[in-house]
């Protein structure tokens, strides 16, 4: 086999918003480690006119890298898909890849509808994830306890340690209405949760985090504070897991984990159901 090209260029086509080519692309581009991939995202190319725009770009990288670009489409019409056929690029059709199967197993043709699976504007799953995201951004680090009841779930555990983040990916990637509450010394001098909150006590979840990544994402911040010194940092983990452990709140450690394994952990404990988007 010959030696991968040490960079190779990726694009992600597709007539609507290309997150699902770009998904999918990624996914089967993260298998292949010893390569470094440019990667480039194309929406909305629904007309020939984009499509041999697309193909140019994706022809000038095959100059610029002296290799094929890997190029994902999820485009609906045959024509478009054609004219990137016939680009300078290694083309993967991934609607084509899946749809002719699941034709042949459904016994009826797929609809071949342009944006089909991001058109939510008439879907109650879209104004669910609207109404959490609005519930995410307004329940963050404990601006209000109004309509906590509402919470899917609620996430604790002292600051910096990924609460935020993971809130709004489980709004926006599940619809899920996440709020987060820090932990702080003061409660740990109280040692029990926040007022208010022992009562959603089942809905919570804990983050945790290794102290001296906790010291360099707080440095970044405030560097040089006793809120970003190591004893600090130290010293509010071992005091929130001890808290965390005393309330029987479940938790898992962030430090090494992506915001889609906190997330899919966090759902799969509590037993979440939620709407992938």
């Amino acid at each position: 086999m010959n030696q991968p090209h040490p960079v190779r260029s990726a694009f992600f086509v597709s007539d609507s918003t290309a997150i699902t080519a770009e998904t999918l692309g990624h996914s089967l581009l993260s298998q292949f480690k010893g390569i470094k991939f440019r990667q480039t995202r194309i929406p909305f190319v629904n007309n020939e006119e984009k499509a041999l725009a697309a193909a140019a770009r994706i022809a000038q990288a095959a100059r610029e890298d002296n290799a094929r670009p890997i190029v994902f489409t999820t485009l609906v019409e045959p024509a478009l898909n054609a004219i990137l056929d016939d680009s300078q690029g290694f083309c993967v059709p991934l609607l084509e890849t899946f749809l002719a199967p699941l034709e042949n197993e459904l016994r009826i043709e797929s609809t071949h509808t342009i944006g089909g699976s991001h058109s939510f504007t008439e879907n109650k799953h879209y104004e669910d994830r609207l109404d959490a995201i609005n519930f995410a951004l307004n329940h963050d680090d404990g601006i209000t306890m109004a309509g906590m009841e509402q919470a899917n779930v609620i996430l604790v555990g002292v600051s910096r340690c990924g609460k935020t983040p993971t809130s709004i990916y489980l709004a926006m990637q599940f619809g899920i209405k996440a709020a987060n509450y820090p932990l702080i010394p003061e409660d740990f001098e109280r040692g029990r949760l926040p007022q208010g909150l022992d009562r959603f006590r089942q809905r919570m979840f804990g983050l945790t985090i290794q102290p001296e990544r906790l010291h360099k994402i707080r440095s970044e911040r405030r560097p040089n504070s006793h809120y970003a010194s190591i004893e600090n940092c130290r010293r509010e983990v071992a005091e929130a897991e001890r808290l965390m452990q005393r309330e029987g709140i479940r938790w898992l450690d962030s430090t090494t984990k992506s915001i889609e394994e906190i997330s899919t952990t966090i759902m799969h404990e509590i037993k979440l159901e939620g709407h992938a988007f």
